[in-house]
């Protein structure tokens, strides 16, 4: 041995080492391209393939088909109503239908190179593009389609598309799919991986209790979402609104002055008929409507951030345009900030929503959320203690205001809202008791939505734990937290 060399010092390799990972791989155990990328031989990964194996887990393209969607470009088609065009931004809730996607007509939905990607009832939704792994079921047979940042997975026994769905979503499934996402800047999946993703052969007596669960969980969904349009109406008919006397069309006149001076639009679409019969209609309903800027405690943008961590104590939430919808901010746990290199933070109770995109979906902050981090990309407001933020949400996510958002976005290829429009949008005040009404049903809704995904992470946990435990165990925990969460 050299004079300069030490002996082995256990103690101070363990230290060196402490929170690194160090995992030996032969090149004959490549996978098919070669990868040497270390993230895909992290410990625990490698760690759920051994277990898939050790339990002769087969192929999931034994049990299904892989395509994707459209590729061609059809943005020049797209329209407020017609047939679902599904997109990645569109897979937030399990039942891909309880989406708010754009949408295009009937003869484009026929076009020849359109046919490969319509959607079946029991089709598994799969976002393949950016953000990486997330599932949708397609649980009803309307025509739909979706775009090739989606990948369809179609069962060849429609029975196994719950189990399936679920499967992907707990983490044995997402932990593989995630594996094999590839790029630099913008990630994507490639299909061809698919038949690398290992499955369980389970018992078709769990296989049937995960279908129930399933459906238990679409009867709580759509029970969920009957209260809430329940809400709606109650607050558009309040407020005195006709939407189906809302047409497009029309003439208009306006001065010169008004157009460059006052509005700063000349745009013929920004003074259709329809937005001042709305604006008619509010302001009757109450003579002292206010616009945003003048009730608000306070309005402001979001910061950007440079880098994201998945959520642990002592970072905060960080919120994206793509977590708001129907009046909820979903709790995005991959995507972290630490809060001392930030300087706005949400507050409970505030309203949000996105600038740039899909415009026109508000949300309320949780107490879940609350001193959170929200996106450059997000405006945030806060309105006086006697407007109820459930039902302020709700308001600004109706029709109605749907309606004037869309006409104070501004941009062509990509619509965008700013600040300064935000604040024009005008918001009357509805009576105590009303709000008080509408609040109720819309946190019955909200209830019945929290035990439906209670539920869903009963059925991943119910899958888990038949993988690591016992089938027969997981069958009749499963039917417990059916009983108890359906009743």
């Amino acid at each position: 041995m050299s004079p300069s060399a030490e002996p082995f010092n256990k103690a101070k390799y363990k230290a060196l080492m402490d929170g690194l990972e160090c995992t030996e791989i032969l090149f004959s155990q490549l996978e098919r391209t070669s990868r040497l990328d270390s993230e895909f031989y992290k410990k625990k990964s490698l760690q759920i393939t051994k277990l898939l194996k050790s339990i002769s887990a087969n192929p999931l393209t034994n049990l299904l088909e892989v395509s994707d969607g459209n590729h061609m470009g059809i943005s020049n088609k797209f329209t407020d109503e017609g047939i679902p065009y599904y997109r990645g931004q569109d897979i937030h809730n399990f039942f891909i239908e309880d989406a708010s996607p754009i949408c295009i007509d009937e003869d484009t939905f026929h076009n020849t190179y359109m046919l490969r990607s319509h959607l079946k009832k029991g089709d598994i939704l799969l976002s393949i593009v950016g953000t990486i792994g997330k599932v949708s079921l397609v649980s009803k047979d309307n025509k739909a389609t979706c775009n090739c940042k989606l990948a369809i997975l179609r069962p060849y026994d429609i029975k196994e598309s719950a189990l399936i769905a679920i499967y992907l979503k707990t983490k044995y499934g997402f932990d593989q799919v995630d594996k094999f996402k590839r790029g630099a800047v913008q990630m994507g999946y490639l299909l061809e991986d698919m038949n690398q993703i290992l499955i369980p052969e389970f018992s078709n007596t769990f296989a049937e209790t995960v279908a129930k669960a399933v459906e238990g969980i679409k009867t709580l969904t759509d029970s969920s979402t009957r209260q809430y349009s329940e809400a709606e109406s109650y607050l558009i008919k309040e407020i005195g609104i006709d939407m189906s006397s809302i047409t497009n069309g029309g003439v208009s006149i306006k001065s010169f002055s008004e157009c460059f001076f006052i509005q700063n639009r000349i745009d013929s679409e920004f003074y259709q008929p329809k937005y001042d019969k709305i604006i008619e209609s509010i302001k009757k309903y109450d003579a002292n409507t206010k616009s945003i800027d003048e009730i608000s405690n306070y309005v402001f943008t979001g910061e950007c951030a440079d880098e994201y961590f998945t959520y642990k104590a002592g970072l905060c939430h960080y919120i994206r345009g793509t977590d708001i919808h129907e009046g909820i901010v979903d709790v995005d746990l991959e995507h972290a900030v630490e809060a001392e290199r930030h300087g706005k933070f949400v507050s409970t109770g505030d309203i949000v929503t996105g600038r740039v995109g899909t415009i026109g979906n508000f949300g309320v902050i949780s107490e879940a959320l609350n001193g959170s981090v929200c996106s450059d990309n997000v405006l945030c407001f806060h309105l006086p203690d006697n407007y109820l933020p459930d039902v302020y949400a709700l308001y600004f996510n109706s029709p109605i205001i749907k309606e004037l958002t869309k006409r104070i976005s501004r941009g062509s290829v990509q619509q965008r809202l700013n600040q300064e429009t935000l604040r024009e949008l005008i918001v009357p005040y509805i009576d105590e008791n009303i709000q008080k009404e509408i609040d109720s049903k819309i946190k019955s809704s909200f209830v019945l939505k929290q035990k439906s995904e209670k539920l869903l992470e009963c059925a991943k946990t119910a899958v888990e734990m038949a993988i690591e435990q016992d089938g027969t165990i997981a069958v009749s925990w499963l039917k417990s937290k059916i009983d108890e969460l359906t009743k």
